[in-house]
């Protein structure tokens, strides 16, 4: 793992600052933090640092007075910078001489599928625990986009130098369940000839129907007569396997596997539950008042305290969380992630509360809300689901737009915003279509590299090519963006906004085929050909390399 441009401007600014107490020009100050980042706009340089907006306060000077300061106390041993300039208020603008850019990108070829990989993690183990949906039924939009989301922040983590183990909590306890089962029941006894008024608290989708039908079929009307609470049992049992089956199909066929499959039945083994909520009590966490039990969240800062056992007896999804987290921090992780869809807003501070009281720093969790779909074909927003139960599901999704598509679209908004999914343009082979135009650009690259194969001309490495021949502004902005790939894969696992891949991608095809579109990449001049042939064919590899964290192919034809 190579030393980022990035981190290179950030210690030569760290270095200057402390000659500037060193050799007594500032008085001695705490920096809170050191922002360094390309500009908005490239003509201001390529980083900038604010360091001098961000010490006006404490060292009583005015900020570009504090800026010429540390300009003055800047050392550069490597030799990479070509100008520094003082912009508005008290920027400090870095230029980089070409010539480092040119040998950063040399890095891709030897690196090839490992480049992008940083050490933000240090081998820190992290649980990524997404999807967990209720087996009572398929996987629909909502939870494919939790899917993508979930799967896609492991990837980038496991890129970023974290250990991962990836966990479906299955919720396979409760009342939901039972009514499963009361579903399948009733559908059973329709279809062996019953009259049946079909409850509104039952599931009403065909799957209900088709799994009762199984049944039938298979074991005959055997149960139409025995004890009702055996066969609600047993019909749950059922059931709740077949659709998690099915679940689990749908989600490979997805690009989305797990490490882990965790029942949440295992909690209530041995009394689990209830054995911590006592020694939650016994410490104080958890307060009775009458026949319920409180978890006192307001001493962590939550708005009210909240239940952890009914005046019924019967446990909350609160208390069975509360084990469950504890669960996974007895297994080692040193943080664990959880993704939620966005109507759990309220619960976060409930389960930061939990995490505390069992003696973990709040930080240890990270919660990532997950905003809806909005599913539109053409414009012209989809019925996402019907008073029969049935609504848009995963496998609908995947089989007319296919997995690349699903998965990109997916990606294409922060994860707390709303998203538009239109299946029409997810399926156009043209620009419109994000995942086509980013996966053309690979293509378009791949078929430049067999043309100039079939005339004799080989890509050249890196050692043998003139990369200074490269002086169009779009060659520029295309070498800087690939050395600056690793950057965006910091950001975005640190931040954990996984769509920061998709707007990369987006801007660096955007680049490529501008470029492609004015200037050839074969020519008559072969210094300048095998100049630019280098360039596309470390183009391709980040291309890969970002498309296989987001779980989407890279094709080499279209």
């Amino acid at each position: 793992m190579r030393a980022m441009m990035k981190n290179k401007i950030a210690k030569i600014m760290e270095n200057a600052l402390k000659a500037t107490v060193q050799n007594g020009y500032l008085a001695d100050f705490q920096l809170p933090y050191l922002e360094v980042e390309p500009p908005a706009n490239p003509q201001h340089g390529d980083y900038a640092a604010n360091a001098a907006m961000i010490l006006a306060s404490q060292v009583k000077q005015n900020p570009r007075k504090i800026a010429q300061i540390i300009q003055d106390n800047i050392s550069d041993p490597e030799n990479i910078i070509e100008k520094i300039q003082i912009a508005g208020p008290g920027f400090i603008n870095f230029f980089i001489k070409d010539n480092v850019w040119h040998e950063m990108l040399k890095e891709i070829e030897k690196d090839k599928d490992q480049f992008g990989r940083v050490d933000l993690g240090q081998g820190k183990i992290v649980q990524v625990e997404f999807v967990s949906a209720n087996p009572t039924g398929p996987l629909h939009i909502g939870h494919a986009r939790g899917a993508v989301v979930g799967d896609v922040i492991a990837n980038l983590l496991t890129t970023a130098g974290f250990q991962i183990s990836k966990e479906y909590y299955i919720n396979d306890a409760g009342n939901q369940m039972n009514n499963l089962g009361k579903s399948v029941l009733f559908r059973y006894r329709e279809l062996s000839g019953e009259k049946i008024e079909f409850p509104e608290t039952c599931y009403r989708g065909d799957y209900i129907k088709d799994i009762a039908r199984d049944i039938l079929e298979r074991e005959g009307d055997q149960y139409l007569h025995a004890d009702e609470q055996k066969t609600i049992s047993y019909f749950t049992q059922v059931a709740g396997s077949a659709i998690m089956e099915e679940i689990k199909v749908d989600l490979k066929d997805f690009g989305v596997t797990f490490d882990e499959y965790f029942s949440e039945k295992e909690l209530y083994k041995d009394n689990g539950v209830g054995r911590l909520l006592d020694e939650l009590q016994k410490q104080g966490f958890i307060y009775s008042d009458g026949e319920t039990l409180w978890f006192k969240t307001t001493a962590f800062g939550d708005e009210k305290d909240r239940v952890v056992i009914r005046q019924n007896g019967d446990p909350t999804y609160f208390a069975a969380d509360i084990a469950y987290h504890q669960n996974k921090f007895a297994r080692g992780f040193d943080a664990v992630i959880d993704i939620w869809g966005a109507d759990h807003h309220g619960y976060m501070p409930r389960m930061w509360a939990g995490i505390q009281a069992l003696g973990h720093e709040k930080d240890a969790l990270k919660i990532i809300l997950v905003q809806l779909v909005n599913l539109l074909r053409g414009g012209v927003p989809v019925a996402m689901s019907t008073r029969s139960g049935e609504f848009v599901t995963l496998r609908e999704v995947l089989d007319e737009v296919g997995k690349d598509a699903a998965r990109y679209n997916f990606l294409m908004r922060r994860s707390d915003s709303h998203l538009d999914f239109d299946l029409e343009v997810a399926k156009k082979q043209s620009n419109e279509n994000p995942v086509y135009y980013v996966q053309y650009a690979h293509a378009r690259i791949c078929s430049i590299i067999r043309m100039a194969q079939d005339r004799g001309i080989a890509v050249p490495v890196g050692a043998d090519v003139n990369l200074s021949l490269l002086q169009e502004p779009e060659e520029k902005n295309l070498i800087k963006m690939l050395v600056r790939y690793p950057e965006m894969i910091y950001g975005a696992a640190s931040s954990l906004e996984p769509h920061r891949l998709t707007f990369y991608l987006n801007e660096l095809a955007g680049v490529f085929h501008s470029y492609y579109n004015k200037n050839k990449v074969i020519s008559d001049d072969p210094r300048l050909t095998g100049a630019r042939l280098f360039l596309i064919k470390m183009m391709k590899i980040v291309l890969q390399n970002v498309l296989s964290i987001l779980g989407v192919s890279a094709p080499e034809k279209m």
